[in-house]
């Protein structure tokens, strides 16, 4: 942020005066070239220097502008570019991960991911089989999330747990619900997490993406970007 004493210091003058003038100017007094036998002069003055100096100052700042937007444009080229297609073919499913996540073995996930040297941010896939055919036969998006959020405030560790965004989208033949919350709990701290779930060939299809947002680290833009693209690519595999 410029100061105000800076911005106070600011003066902008009248646009410079245009003059015509005789022939029989000095040379040294201005630039000039005749047309129709007159000279078109611009007078140098003290103000005409100001804004001249201005006019600099604004063409320095909007390269800067430039060149920092481009480098932003890069980040979200490079955050489509770091995701890579994972399909697990036994069990039906596919999603983009981020390459640089490595794959590891729980009990209880049929599939999961974590960041290196930081296992807390993760992707997890559970795959379950149920009785019913779709997702809208047990209950709405916000039935569901109120499902999942009462789940996560049963659990000793959870301190506090808050929706951010309820919604669904249409996948490969089903319905995909898609849910945000943050939670404070005594592992981890404060995490954000995205969780999408739909019903496929009698299985209910879970993913958790999680990643730590501390109020001294909280998730930036680019990285909430590349976790919402591995949400809306959670889909099932196409029936053969």
């Amino acid at each position: 942020m410029w100061s105000q004493s800076f911005l106070a210091s600011l003066h902008f003058s009248a646009p410079p005066k245009l003059s015509l003038v005789s022939p029989s100017s000095s040379p040294s007094s201005c630039f000039h070239h005749k047309i129709h036998k007159r000279i078109l002069c611009l007078t140098q003055n003290p103000s005409s220097k100001t804004e001249i100096s201005l006019s600099k100052r604004h063409l320095n700042l909007s390269i800067l502008t430039l060149f920092f937007n481009g480098f932003f444009l890069l980040d979200k080229a490079k955050s489509i570019e770091e995701l890579q297609r994972y399909t697990d073919s036994n069990n039906g499913f596919t999603l983009l991960i981020p390459s640089s996540y490595t794959k590891v073995d729980k009990a209880g996930a049929n599939a999961l991911f974590e960041e290196p040297n930081n296992g807390s941010n993760n992707i997890g896939v559970v795959v379950s089989p149920v009785r019913i055919k779709s997702l809208d036969q047990f209950g709405t998006p916000q039935f569901v999330a109120d499902k999942l959020i009462n789940a996560e405030k049963r659990k000793e560790s959870t301190k506090e747990v808050e929706v951010v965004s309820v919604g669904e989208r249409s996948g490969l033949g089903q319905q995909v619900y898609e849910f945000e919350y943050k939670i404070d709990s005594t592992r981890g701290g404060i995490k954000r997490v995205f969780s999408a779930a739909f019903v496929s060939s009698n299985k209910l299809y879970l993913l958790n993406v999680v990643h730590s947002d501390k109020p001294e680290n909280p998730l930036d833009s680019s990285t909430r970007m590349l976790l919402e693209q591995v949400l809306h690519s959670f889909d099932a595999l196409p029936l053969t």
